[in-house]
């Protein structure tokens, strides 16, 4: 195959054209995309028994919105939609397949290493989405333009309103040890359903769905992670199925509990008494990066173990860059670095990633490659702690390198407990300075 490509570069400003105005590539406007994680299909003894419902979506399909606006007659920039959500991708491929006299593009997710491949033909889609971190990881993609309900325009009256927190637990088919408790935050408006799972370990990041009936589903994509959720409410529970993108999923089952709650993150992981933290690495343009050393002396250390396939680090690292930002005099006093752990095997590879992802999210300080993207390698990185729970995990060290906070996972704005975790922060630091 021969392709002819045009690489777009980013786009800093907004736009937008109006309904009648022309295009050269992809229709303007929202889109409902679909990514096909199971292959639905039906006996021929129960066709007649479908509903409209399956017409619209079908089991294993993971629908998201999407909308393409045009800057002028031939740039365009897209924003993946997850309820208040909108991820905006600028990286955009635009070409011909002379083979298939198709119209193709390439849609990139930088920070996450992955992409969607679409062949165009007026307004419909066909595809996939392909993470490059993970080998063999592709999922089969389809989009229709001016489609913008997201798994049905069905409005069944739901059985009952299950706004409110509840709690939860995942893997119910799997052993105990096996099993994991979460918060399953919901806000229900009529048919329109959004919301998100609070863990120990992090958040699912922005849901989106709808309640049919006794029925709900809810959805989010973010270009890491593809999360399809279904579920049956029977007055004050829910038994339902996740899907973790096209290779696992599992049960879940929750009861209403306004009441239930999580462990602090502060008190999940514990620093080891008389146990220290020293690094010697480098960053990606080749300075030395150590410590104990004069460079950290008399500043506020906050040490974040991230990496950068992983959406809640993302948040982390978005809440942080932010912080420095809005809180100058504060950010004066600390020393912030971002120690990530990748999925590529190749470190030179790593460090080019992660001056891209620097530069993407605009950290502005030092993000540099800890090691492979195990637990194990982060805790033998830092034996400080006891063990390492959860990517990311925050350590906060004062001004005489005495460990201050270990906070486990990250609770993003998605969640209710952002704004309380951003006071909290300011709070510490202010006291540390």
């Amino acid at each position: 195959m021969k392709f002819f490509w045009f690489l777009f570069v980013p786009v800093l400003f907004g736009g937008c054209i109006e309904a009648n105005s022309s295009f050269t590539r992809v229709a303007p406007g929202v889109w409902r995309g679909v990514l096909e994680l199971e292959k639905f299909s039906l006996p021929a003894q129960k066709k007649d028994d479908v509903s409209i419902l399956y017409e619209q979506f079908k089991p294993g399909e993971l629908p998201f919105n999407f909308e393409v606006t045009y800057t002028d007659d031939e740039r365009f920039y897209i924003e993946i939609i997850n309820g208040a959500q909108r991820i905006r991708l600028d990286s955009i491929q635009y070409g011909r397949d002379r083979t298939l006299a198709r119209d193709t593009m390439n849609v990139w997710f930088p920070e996450y290493q992955s992409y969607i491949h679409a062949e165009i033909r007026g307004g419909v889609m066909q595809g996939y989405w392909r993470l490059t971190t993970k080998e063999d990881y592709q999922i089969p993609f389809y989009a229709h333009a001016g489609r913008n309900y997201r798994f049905t325009t069905l409005n069944n009256k739901p059985d009952r309103d299950i706004t409110g927190n509840w709690a939860a637990r995942f893997g119910i088919d799997q052993p105990e040890a096996a099993q994991e408790m979460a918060v399953a935050e919901f806000r229900q408006d009529g048919n329109h359903l959004l919301g998100t799972f609070r863990t120990e370990t992090g958040d699912y990041g922005y849901l989106e769905g709808t309640v049919q009936g006794r029925k709900i589903w809810l959805s989010g994509f973010d270009g890491a992670h593809a999360l399809l959720f279904s579920g049956s409410v029977r007055g004050d529970s829910i038994q339902g199925q996740v899907n973790f993108g096209h290779k696992s999923r599992s049960l879940w089952t929750a009861w209403k509990d306004d009441s239930f709650d999580l462990r602090p993150a502060d008190s999940i992981t514990q620093a080891k008494k008389g146990a220290g933290i020293s690094f010697n690495l480098k960053t990606p343009d080749g300075r030395a990066l150590s410590y104990p050393s004069r460079d950290f002396s008399g500043k506020i250390k906050v040490f974040t173990i991230s990496g950068t396939w992983c959406p809640n680090c993302r948040d982390e690292q978005v809440f942080l860059t932010e912080f420095m930002r809005d809180n100058p005099e504060l950010a004066s006093q600390m020393a912030v670095i971002c120690f990530s752990f990748e999925r590529n095997k190749d470190a030179d590879q790593a460090s080019a990633h992660l001056t891209r992802y620097k530069k993407k999210l605009g950290i502005p300080y030092d993000v540099v490659y800890a090691g492979q993207a195990s637990k194990d390698d982060a805790a033998r990185m830092f034996p400080v702690l006891d063990r390492i729970n959860a990517f990311p995990t925050m350590i906060v060290l004062d001004k005489n390198d005495q460990i201050r906070l270990v906070h486990t996972g990250f609770d993003g704005p998605a969640t209710s407990r952002y704004e309380s975790f951003c006071s909290e922060f300011k709070s510490l630091i202010t006291s540390l300075r």
